[in-house]
């Protein structure tokens, strides 16, 4: 099955994004179809989860992987890690084909690329797999605490999303109270559900959805939440829309029905397309808090334990979103810009910078 018409068309999008590198991984054996991005790496290695999804073509693979490796690379540069951006796909459906032949296979390839790039956790893997992988090569992150790991982010990357939310209710209502703000966090997976969690302890009103009904019952009860149908949630008012699923939930049609006055959420790529749909949002009024400021409390947790940090420490940077925030916004004000564009005008500035330094060594 050809990724693209041509091979040139694979090399333009590489081209138009800016990536130093594309691994592609096949095993026959078995059966790994994977591909590792390597965007940028002037601040440090890059680093990116390993993603395991039963995508419907490889060329679909390609384009996720290439833009969620570019926001890993603007991430770490506006949250001031020093690491360089990637991320990695391995084709296939996480609870049917994964086994640890085809996980320690691929921890192959990413030894062969002699640290440029360190790989974790994301959606379709778990700590466990790490461990697989860690097996073959030692660029890899997210280990389980029993065995000297940072263990589940999770819990980390919920407070990034919180401390952003409060960014963006200060910046809109003068103050970052979340008490009697209502929330709907559409995807309660590992961290949507902490995310529930936070919110609800803050007093904030909850309405949850997932495509899970099960799941979505459980958490309902369990901390109070509203449940609600996943074809309804864009009909309810609701001060804070949080996507915490699958990318592109903000695009024309939804963006028309959104009856919000802030989005912040954890899911990657939110936006359909970053400069159409962050300037629709700015012309509706609908504050955006930019995904890969605010969701960066995973990769946080990752960077602290291959920097030895301790959890206090960990916290006190992921604490640091909310300043990063506010930053974006201001910003945003202040040129007439959208959020999307300040943000990135933030961290290409920050690269570029290190570029400098670098060239003078």
């Amino acid at each position: 099955m050809p990724l693209q018409n041509s091979t040139e068309s694979i090399f333009s999008q590489l081209e138009a994004l800016g990536h130093k590198k594309i691994v592609f991984c096949s095993d026959p054996d078995t059966g790994l179809r994977a591909i590792i991005a390597i965007h940028d790496t002037t601040l440090g290695p890059a680093l990116g989860g390993t993603r395991m999804w039963a995508y419907k073509s490889e060329a679909e693979a390609l384009s996720d992987v290439l833009r969620l490796s570019k926001a890993m690379t603007y991430k770490a540069s506006i949250n001031g890690l020093n690491l360089g951006g990637g991320k990695a796909i391995i084709i296939g459906d996480s609870h049917r084909d994964k086994n640890e032949a085809l996980l320690r296979k691929f921890g192959r390839f990413i030894k062969n690329q002699n640290g440029e790039f360190i790989t974790a956790e994301d959606v379709g893997t778990n700590p466990r797999d790490m461990e697989y992988i860690r097996m073959e090569t030692q660029y890899v992150t997210g280990m389980p605490e029993s065995i000297g790991g940072s263990g589940d982010p999770a819990p980390v990357a919920a407070l990034g999303v919180f401390m952003g939310m409060k960014a963006a209710v200060k910046e809109l209502y003068g103050n970052d109270s979340l008490a009697g703000k209502t929330v709907i966090v559409q995807g309660i997976g590992h961290v949507g559900e902490n995310l529930v969690k936070i919110l609800r302890d803050e007093k904030a009103k909850v309405y949850i959805s997932d495509i899970n009904e099960d799941l979505l019952r459980q958490v309902a009860k369990k901390y109070g939440a509203e449940a609600i149908a996943h074809n309804n949630i864009f009909d309810i008012d609701a001060d804070i829309y949080s996507p915490c699923a699958m990318g592109a939930t903000v695009n024309t049609q939804t963006i028309n029905k959104l009856n919000c006055a802030i989005i912040a959420g954890s899911a990657n790529n939110q936006l359909e397309d970053e400069q159409v749909h962050g300037q629709m949002l700015r012309e509706k009024g609908i504050l955006f808090a930019p995904d890969y400021v605010i969701n960066a409390g995973g990769l946080i947790n990752c960077y602290s334990e291959l920097m030895g940090f301790t959890k206090k420490r960990t916290m006190q940077l992921t604490e640091n979103i909310y300043e990063a925030t506010r930053n974006v916004l201001k910003l945003s004000k202040a040129e007439n810009i959208s959020s999307i564009e300040a943000a990135n005008k933030i961290a290409e500035k920050r690269i570029a910078d290190i570029k400098k330094v670098k060239s003078s060594y």
